[in-house]
Formats: structure tokens, C-alpha cells, sequence
């Protein structure tokens, strides 16, 4: 008897261990480990302590390459099912709001992945690991959210259907694969999208959501230990199904001539656009493709830039390359003003790419698209919340390795192997453009289907890992503590906080502020295009040296201004950022203003305005601004309408860019931020030397913008042949942040039309009307608690036809809410998700540094975002509703513009 109850306590302890230890580790690069579970559930942790957030992401191996006949779409509609709940999380859109997470979810070709970035707690995260266990197995999906969710799907497909650019490139996609579907857009096919049974997409669900078709990533501070045991138990009872896994086998057989799409539509820019087959993320050939199309389209490198940009024969151009597990595609697009010649950019496009075989490209091409492609891999790498979403490209394409072995091979790639790959698809049979050309002698290219590709993975070690930084505390008082302020003897106000980061990253930022009601009148766009040209060149450096010398630098530099205010943003690594700030510098105060850089910077901005002409969601906003102006034209604060704009842009002169450079540069009323790994003394002492003597010609004095009634107007602006309608809402309030009130306000606000698609709005219009794939309302306060001119704002995107349906929404929604006020519930959701959100939000570099500069700018400190937060605690029911019935006023006294083509 003995013997047998230690051998079934043996028995027992084996069983324990076979349980906690189903999680088996794989591999491990650069920081990410791979675990595995018993059940083919693949986890992969990347700790962060820099990071006061954690992002669980789950990719799922299906996309629209899985569909279907009669499928079309279904991906992407079960992405949004997967929201509508389970029984243990039967309110999805609510819990995600309460835990101030950032959600969402995405369809591509290879994969689904569902995110949520949340406050680094053990409580969020168990909540978050439970529900994506939860969602994977158990989600409704009833036929009673179908029924309004498929309407959402649908008005998220017209509004793609808006935009010509968007059309013609799903249009010549579709006509280069004849049988992948890769051809096929993720947005679906509207008759499937409206017309599939409830049945077939409950089938779909069970198919491929299942632990061994999915990959589970956990990024930012957690404790990996603990993180694991919360996982194997989350997961860990999940079954494998005893159906097998199969892939599809459906493979594109070669192009045999080149093809032609021509779309015909309502708009003013014309687009010429091509597509050239390509080999599969993981072929060795496609880190050449990703350069080749960098030396392509760079802006203003890239041979079609200089071709078509620089000629002034078009406005802009872009392409992308998806790295797809199977072989995909090279596509770009070309913008060209109604006042331009198409045939001529089109004769141009083709004679630049085929001219790639007898005019190899060169080394400095390739090195500078080297240095532009790896340090956005190394900015990438060094954001561990954003890498969590990021490795699912590579994990839908095969495995998530494959980013460091893209990175790498890039890195090595030769001049040789980069022209022989060019030679080899830039082909004329491999294109889809235009004409079909029959020729004696076919040239084509036969494109390898996807191999091999455990084989390429499995031993890949990687680099050294850039480190997991400090565990950055958020609190309002630590982040008080360890903020460096005060004031140069230049007049430079500082506030930094010295943090380490991972891969040792550091944010600046610089503004400067200058010029006053008067000495502004007048100059209508031309500060906002004397910063866009900062960094076209200087003095001694050209618009190139400058983007060669960043990519080395592996950092970036923007520039933005309004009227006489002007924000410089750097982005870095302790190693770089004196050299960076140097560059910065040099380009704030000795810009060489080329006329060939602004001739291109009006032609980009013509175009863009003249693409919008016809857009509802542009019309709108701008005729909200319009109706809205309370200031005579010239003042700085005027609002333009869209002709003035156009008339403005094409008036603006070199002359006039140096002369308010000239005039209203120097430091002004000027703030300072960093955040990250640095040298405070260093940085200190560079910005006291540098500017002792940059000096502006205007003082500055902030322009008011007083509080004004909205006016009561609901007006209708028709856009024909637009299959999609915008609804834009303004009522003005007069608060700012320094009131009592402001905190219930807020709180209303996001009960109101916050949060993640569990507001009154949105549950109305998305969730129980099916009218709607965004809508939604909110709150803009002012800083200024002189002016005191803040404003409530409402929305909705939706189908013409449903126009009555929002109107009535709402107007139902804001009568129930001004009537009957918010429910406990309600108060106690939003507070606890704006809590945590705050929370996130102050861990973010940015957008800490944003805090800190506006905190500097009122003569702040954290006890005022301290003390507001204690407010929002305390916030009770009676103080919400009192604040509605005080401030928000029923739907007849807004300002409501409505666009679309109501004609039909």
C-alpha cells in the first residue's frame, strides 16, 4: 500500500510539472523569447522596463489570403464580431475603457491581431490575458450583432470607396494577381460583406481561431515569471482542436504582358499608379526590393522624386512593398494636379523604372537607402510597445525572426545581388499599368512560392538586444521629483526628466514663440511654410546632406509652426543627440530657403487641397471653421476657406519665407523639454552658448481667442458620387482647465462620446443602429482660463442613405442625456478609464514631454494634474449631471455640418 501511494505521488508530481512546464522556450533574439505551449499556442515576452506599459498582442494566422468564394472579406468582419463579447466579457468595448486601454484590431493579407496597451498593473494584465483567452474559443458571435455590425463593416468599406487613390490601387492589384488573393482587397466584397450567413462566419471562427494559429506577444514592464504562469493558466486549458490546420496552396502563375486599368470616377487629381509582382518577405530578394524601392520613391532621393516631383509634373508620390508570407507586390502611386499632364507623368514613370536596368543603381544610392531603411527598423526596435503590434507583419509572413533577418539582410546587401534583383522583376511583363504590348519574344519572371522557411528561422541568433531600461515610476509626484526645471540666463525655460530608456532613446523638445495680434496680421500660410522648409536645406548642407546625415545619426527632426509659434521635435539616442541637436540648430537658424523647394512644398499643398474639394469628412471641418471664424480677415486666427487658401499658397514668395524667418525667428518666449537618456549640463550648456544671440525682432504676446457663442445651424453641403457622409459638430463652452467644473465636464465628455465604442453615441449609432463604422463625441478644453474657449464636438461617418438616422440619434442621445444624466456604472467605467489612461499616456515620451512643456508654459507643476485627478476620483453622479445640464445644450443649438451625397 505504501509503495503504491508514493508512486501516485510520483505520479501526481510529474503531472504538476508536465502542466507547469507546458510552456516549452524556443528561442530567444535580441531581447524576445519564444515559448510554446502543449496546445501550439507560440508566446513571445519582451520585457521593457523603460516602459510603464504593457501591450498584449495576439496575431491570429488568417487574413484575406484564407477566404474563401463567397468569403470575400470575412477576415475583417470577424475582427470586429471578436468585440461583441463572451459571457465572461460580455461588455468588451466598456472593460476596455475602463482599464484606460489603447485597443484595436487589424486585417491583413496573413493575419488578424487584436492589441491592448494599458497601464503596466498585474491587475490589467490579468484582465487583458484573460480576455484574449476568453475571445479566442468563446466569443457570440450572434446573428443579432451580425445584423449591425455588417452595416459598419460595409460603411468602413465605403469610405474607402471615397478616396480615387485608395480605388485605383485595389483596382490594379486586383487586375496583376488572376488567381491569389493577395488581389484581393481586406475590406472585402460588398455582397459578401452584406449577404453572408451568421453560420458560415461562426464556421470561419472555429476554423481559425485556435491556441496552435495564433502567437501571443507581451510587451513593456511586467515580471516575465509571473507573466508566464498567468499565461499557462489563461491558456493553458484551451484545447487544440483535433481538426488539423491546413494552409492554402494557391499560387500565381506568371505575368505574361504588361496590364492596363483605367478607373473613372468623380474628383480633380489624377493618379497614375503601378505594380510589380514580387517574391514573399521571407526570399532573400526581398530585402533587395525594399531598397530598390527606397532608391525608387525616397523623398528627395528616389530617381521617380527627382523625375516627377522636382520637374513639378506631379505633386507627391508613395509606395509600399507588404511583407507577405507568399509572393506579393511592389505598388506605387503618383499624384498629379488636374493642371499637369498625366500621359507625360505616366510616359515618365515608365521610362525612370525601366531605365533602373541600364542605369544601375549606384553606390551612394544604395548606402543612403541602407541608412533610411535601417534606422526606421532601429526606431522601431527601440519602442517596445509599438514593436508588440509591428512583429505581427512578420509573424502573419512565417515568423517573427524574420525582422531581424529582413534588418540584416538589408544591412549586408551588395551592389551586385541589389542591380541583379532589379533586372530581374522590373520587367515590362511584370507590370500592371497601362497597355498590353504583345511582343515575338515574352520576358518573364517565375516567382518561387514560399519554402524552406523553418529552416531559415530556426537557428537564427540575432544581434545583442538593446537592454530593457529602468522601471520609470509615473506617479505625478515621482515625475515632480525627478524633473530638472528652471530657466537659462538666455531665457531658454527647461524642463528635463534623465531616464533610461531602452536602446538608450531620448525626445526634445524646442519651441519658440514669438510676434503679437499686430505684427502678425497678414501673413496667412506663410509661418507655416517658412517651418515646412527648415529641413530642405541650409546654408552649407542640401535638402539630401541633411536626410543622409540623419539616417546616419539613426534620428529625425520635424519642424511645425502656427503664426508666430515654432515646435522642433528631435528624436535620438544619447550617442547622437549632441551631433543631432547640432543639425537642428543649424537648420532653425541658417535655412537656405530654395525657390525649387518651395515651388514643390505649393505644388504638394494645391494638390492636396484640390484632392479635398470633393472629400466630406475635409468639407465639413472646414466649414465648421468657417462658420465659426469670429476674427476679420488677415487677423493670425482667421480661418481661410478653401479658395483664400489656394489663393494664399500660390502667392507666397522666397521673398516673403526669409523675411518673416528674418524677422520672427530667435528664442522669444522658448521652452526646452528632454526626456530620456542624456547629459542634462551638456544639453544646458550647448542651448546657452548656441542661442546667446538669436534674437527675434518681435516680442511676443499671445494672441487671445476669447469664448463666443456657436451658432445655431445645421447645414447640408452635397459631394456627388461620394458613397460615404461625414456629420461634424461644434457647441462652444465657456471653461477652461482651471475651472471647478472642468473635471465633471470631462467626465461627461467621455461618457458621452469617449472611450472604445461604449459611449452613447457610439452604442447608439455603431452598436445598436449599425449606421455608423465611427462616431462619437468630445471635449476640447482651454489651457487659458482667460479666454476661457472650449468646445464640445460630435461626429459620425456613414452612409447617405442613414442621414435621417444620425440626425435623429443625435438629437434623441443628447435630449436622454441632457434629461435624464449618466448612471453610476457610467461615472465609475469612465473614471477608472481615464485614470489609466492618464496613466499611459505619461508614460509615453511624447506625450510626457507635451505635459511637461505646457506645465512649464501656465507656470504648472504636476500638483495641478495631481489635484484634477483627486477631482475626477471624487467626481459623484449629481456632479456629472449638474455639469450637463450647465453646459451641454440640446442638438438644435450646435453647429452641425453635414457632407455627403444626399441626392440620392
Amino acid at each position: 500500500m505504501r509503495i503504491k501511494i508514493i508512486s501516485l505521488i510520483l505520479v501526481l508530481l510529474i503531472c504538476n510539472s508536465l502542466s507547469y512546464g507546458q510552456l516549452q522556450k524556443i528561442a530567444s533574439v535580441e531581447g524576445i523569447t519564444e515559448y510554446q505551449m502543449d496546445n501550439g499556442l507560440k508566446v513571445l515576452l519582451f520585457p521593457d522596463n523603460s516602459s510603464q506599459t504593457i501591450t498584449v498582442n495576439i496575431t491570429y494566422l488568417v487574413g484575406s489570403r484564407h477566404e474563401g468564394y463567397g468569403e470575400k472579406g470575412m477576415a475583417h468582419l470577424l475582427e470586429h464580431m471578436v468585440f461583441k463579447g463572451t459571457p465572461n466579457h460580455p461588455d468588451i468595448p466598456k472593460e476596455l475603457s475602463s482599464h484606460g486601454a489603447r485597443p484595436n484590431g487589424t486585417t491583413w493579407f496573413d493575419r488578424t491581431n487584436y492589441f491592448e496597451t494599458f497601464n503596466a498593473t498585474d491587475e490589467n494584465l490579468d484582465w487583458a490575458l484573460d480576455l484574449e483567452a476568453d475571445r479566442m474559443v468563446n466569443s457570440y458571435i450572434a446573428k443579432k450583432d451580425l445584423e449591425s455590425e455588417f452595416s459598419v463593416v460595409r460603411n468602413e468599406f465605403e469610405s474607402g470607396e471615397n478616396d480615387p487613390s485608395r480605388v485605383l490601387m485595389q483596382n490594379v492589384i486586383n487586375a496583376g494577381f488572376i488567381w491569389h488573393n493577395y488581389g484581393n482587397s481586406t475590406i472585402g466584397n460588398r455582397s459578401d460583406i452584406e449577404r453572408v450567413p451568421i453560420e458560415n462566419l461562426q464556421a470561419f471562427y472555429k476554423k481559425f481561431y485556435r491556441p496552435d494559429n495564433a502567437v501571443l506577444m507581451v510587451t513593456g514592464k511586467f515580471d516575465e515569471a509571473k507573466t508566464l504562469d498567468l499565461i499557462e493558466k489563461k491558456f493553458g486549458k484551451i484545447e487544440k482542436p483535433t481538426t488539423p490546420l491546413r494552409d492554402s496552396y494557391t499560387e500565381e502563375p506568371a505575368q505574361d504582358g504588361e496590364k492596363t486599368v483605367h478607373l473613372n470616377r468623380v474628383g480633380d487629381l489624377q493618379i497614375v499608379s503601378t505594380m510589380y509582382h514580387t517574391p514573399a518577405g521571407s526570399h532573400e530578394d526581398y530585402a533587395a526590393i525594399s531598397i530598390i524601392e527606397d532608391v525608387l520613391a525616397d523623398e528627395p532621393s528616389g530617381r521617380l522624386y527627382k523625375a516627377l516631383i522636382e520637374t513639378n509634373k506631379a505633386s507627391s508620390i508613395w509606395s509600399f512593398s507588404p511583407f507577405t508570407k507568399e509572393p506579393g507586390f511592389l505598388y506605387i502611386n503618383v499624384d498629379v494636379p488636374s493642371d499637369k499632364n498625366a500621359d507625360e507623368v505616366e510616359k515618365v514613370l515608365k521610362e525612370t523604372l525601366d531605365a533602373v536596368k541600364t542605369t544601375p543603381i549606384t553606390q551612394e544610392e544604395l548606402d543612403r537607402a541602407k541608412a533610411n531603411l535601417l534606422k526606421r527598423t532601429d526606431q522601431i526596435f527601440r519602442n517596445s510597445s509599438y514593436l508588440g503590434t509591428y512583429m505581427s507583419e512578420f509573424i502573419g509572413a512565417g515568423d517573427w525572426r524574420l525582422a531581424f533577418i529582413q534588418r540584416d539582410r538589408i544591412e549586408n546587401a551588395s551592389l551586385e545581388t541589389v542591380n541583379e534583383v532589379a533586372k530581374k522583376y522590373l520587367i515590362t511583363t511584370n507590370r500592371t499599368i497601362g497597355r498590353f504590348n504583345p511582343t515575338k519574344k515574352p520576358e518573364r519572371i517565375e516567382i518561387e512560392h514560399t519554402q524552406n522557411l523553418d529552416a531559415l528561422v530556426s537557428n537564427y541568433k540575432g544581434k545583442e538586444d538593446m537592454g530593457t531600461g529602468e522601471a520609470f515610476d509615473v506617479s505625478y509626484d515621482a515625475i515632480q521629483s525627478r524633473l530638472d526645471q528652471g530657466q537659462l540666463s538666455n531665457g531658454i525655460a527647461y524642463g528635463i526628466i534623465k531616464k533610461s530608456n531602452r536602446g538608450k532613446t531620448v525626445r526634445l523638445s524646442f519651441s519658440i514663440r514669438n510676434g503679437n495680434e499686430e505684427s502678425l496680421k497678414n501673413k496667412g500660410v506663410i509661418p507655416s511654410f517658412t517651418a515646412s522648409l527648415l529641413n530642405k536645406g541650409t546654408r552649407s548642407k542640401s535638402r539630401q546632406q541633411i536626410e543622409d546625415e540623419l539616417s546616419k545619426l539613426k534620428s529625425s527632426v520635424s519642424f511645425r509652426a502656427s503664426n508666430g509659434n515654432v515646435y522642433a521635435n528631435v528624436v535620438s539616442t544619447e550617442e547622437n543627440l549632441m551631433a543631432t541637436l547640432a543639425l537642428m540648430s543649424e537648420m532653425l537658424k541658417t535655412p537656405s530657403f530654395e525657390a525649387s523647394e518651395l515651388e514643390k512644398l505649393k505644388t504638394e499643398s494645391l494638390a492636396y487641397l484640390e484632392s479635398n474639394k470633393t472629400e466630406p469628412q475635409f468639407l465639413a471641418s472646414k466649414r465648421l471653421s468657417v462658420i465659426n471664424n469670429t476674427f476679420p480677415k488677415g487677423h493670425p486666427l482667421y480661418a481661410m476657406t478653401v479658395e483664400e487658401e489656394e489663393a494664399a499658397i500660390r502667392a507666397i514668395t522666397v521673398e516673403d519665407i526669409k523675411s518673416f524667418h528674418k524677422a520672427f525667428y530667435g528664442l522669444g518666449k522658448s521652452i526646452l523639454v528632454g526626456i530620456g537618456d542624456m547629459q542634462p549640463e551638456q544639453i544646458k550648456t550647448y542651448m546657452q552658448k548656441e542661442y546667446a544671440n538669436f534674437k527675434s525682432k518681435n516680442t511676443y504676446a499671445r494672441l487671445k481667442d476669447p469664448f463666443t457663442q456657436s451658432p445655431e445651424v445645421n447645414e447640408d453641403i452635397l459631394t456627388p458620387d461620394k458613397k460615404n457622409a461625414m456629420t461634424l459638430g461644434n457647441l462652444n463652452v465657456k471653461i477652461s482647465q482651471e475651472d471647478e467644473d472642468y473635471a465633471a465636464l470631462n467626465m461627461a465628455a467621455t461618457i458621452l462620446g469617449g472611450g472604445f465604442l461604449n459611449s452613447r453615441i457610439a452604442d447608439r449609432l455603431r452598436q445598436k443602429d449599425g449606421v455608423s463604422y465611427g462616431a462619437g463625441a468630445g471635449f476640447q478644453a482651454d489651457y487659458n482660463a482667460d479666454d476661457q474657449n472650449s468646445s464640445m464636438y460630435l461626429y459620425a461617418i456613414y452612409a447617405p442613405e442613414n442621414y435621417d438616422k444620425v440626425q435623429l440619434g443625435f438629437k434623441e442621445e443628447l435630449d436622454r442625456f441632457i434629461k435624464d444624466g449618466i448612471t453610476e456604472e457610467e461615472l465609475k467605467n469612465a473614471v477608472n478609464g481615464w485614470v489609466q489612461e492618464e496613466n499611459v499616456s505619461r508614460a509615453k515620451d511624447a506625450e510626457l514631454a507635451g505635459l511637461v512643456n505646457n506645465n512649464i508654459y501656465y507656470n504648472r507643476t504636476m500638483e495641478f494634474q495631481k489635484n484634477l485627478e483627486e477631482k475626477v476620483k471624487s467626481l459623484t453622479v449629481s456632479d456629472i449631471n449638474n455639469a450637463i445640464l450647465k453646459y451641454i445644450k440640446p442638438y438644435k443649438n450646435w453647429t452641425v455640418i453635414n457632407a455627403g451625397d444626399y441626392k440620392k
